[in-house]
């Protein structure tokens, strides 16, 4: 998979305590990577990582703390960085806007300067979110050149991540100098709401639901005719990975901003998505009702994928249905048995790429 570039491959991830970066840091780890992960404590018990119990470099630290940041580049001098570390929760925001600015922005820059100040970095791949948008309640999909934005402070701060992002590319990994004053490639990804075995944080649909499932009691759903491109964390990996194989290989046309989605013919409700659930673990019970007062969250939020579809040549691997149950099945497994589900899961979804004859796998 991958060209097997990520084999015996120094990976550096940022946010590898976190629901996405745990689960890109066991494929890492099954494609052979050497991985070393940079990230704060998870905030939640129990958490995913931890769960898995991987044989990696996990260093504990800030993304703001730019000095140790710094000494952990020197000493293992990785090649690629994934960048996922955030603070990734639009309501909290709300409460810490600075707190979300200065981790999602200043941590970024704080990334970028020590990946330029070392030799060793290849590539980087910054995480940011379909959030990064001007969101303008449209129904069709926002497409990478479209104008960036943020009603929220999270919203906001991934907004300034992409515009940091475009300068470090144009200033000091510009793509006319590459090879000749500079050898590292830094592209963006951005990825909609992703679902997924093993995520607790709070004030997101399925592990609300499935937290209160696993204590018989009822949760209560607010924005139920909100969509969003939902899909399996794997997804959006499995892009990530597909970029970082292009820039690790010196394919500098792939050094600039990506969306990765789910199929946009098919608009799925926050209502609907609860209801699926329901199918899959039927102890699972909610009640639609929006409170006064609440802040300000997005109504319709769908991403055009069209360029990584004919560019990279990636595609989805399960729809929306196959998502929702691989994620319930890995919940009611783990509250059932303490089953952790999660490299099979990676199997599957490998095995079904590979009957989709997607690119990655063959490559």
């Amino acid at each position: 998979m991958f060209g097997n570039i990520y084999r015996n491959k120094k990976v550096f991830v940022t946010g590898h305590t976190g629901f996405k970066g745990s689960w890109l840091t066991l494929w890492l780890s099954q494609l052979g990577a050497e991985v070393i992960g940079y990230a704060l404590p998870s905030p939640t018990d129990p958490n995913h990582f931890a769960l898995l119990d991987l044989d990696i470099a996990s260093v504990i630290g800030d993304v703001r703390d730019a000095e140790k940041l710094k000494k952990v580049f020197a000493e293992y001098k990785p090649e690629i960085v994934f960048h996922l570390a955030a603070q990734a929760i639009v309501r909290r925001s709300y409460d810490d806007p600075c707190e979300t600015l200065s981790t999602n922005v200043m941590g970024t820059v704080n990334v970028f300067e020590t990946a330029r100040q070392s030799r060793s970095v290849r590539a980087i791949v910054n995480v940011t979110s379909d959030k990064c948008y001007a969101n303008r309640e449209w129904v069709w999909g926002y497409r990478e050149n479209d104008p960036l934005g943020g009603y929220d402070p999270y919203s906001a701060s991934k907004g300034c991540a992409e515009l940091v992002t475009n300068c470090w590319r144009d200033s000091f990994f510009n793509l006319k100098e590459y090879g000749r004053t500079h050898g590292t490639l830094l592209a963006s990804a951005r990825a909609g709401n992703v679902i997924g075995g093993g995520d607790w944080a709070v004030d997101r649909l399925i592990p609300d639901i499935m937290r209160a499932a696993s204590k018989n009691k009822k949760v209560e759903i607010r924005n139920p005719e909100a969509t969003r491109p939902w899909q399996h964390v794997l997804e959006p990996l499995s892009g990530y990975l597909l970029l970082g194989q292009k820039m690790l290989e010196g394919r500098k046309e792939f050094a600039d901003a990506w969306n990765f989605g789910p199929d946009n013919s098919v608009q799925v409700t926050v209502g609907e998505i609860a209801e699926q659930v329901k199918r899959v673990w039927p102890v699972s019970d909610f009640d639609f009702h929006k409170p006064d007062g609440q802040p300000h969250e997005a109504g319709k939020l769908h991403l055009d994928c069209a360029k990584a579809r004919s560019m990279l040549n990636w595609s989805p691997v399960w729809d929306g249905k196959t998502a929702v149950e691989h994620t319930v099945q890995w919940y009611r497994a783990f509250h059932e048995t303490e089953a952790i589900q999660s490299l099979d899961d990676i199997r599957r979804y490998i095995d079904d790429a590979k009957e989709k004859h997607c690119s990655w796998v063959e490559s």
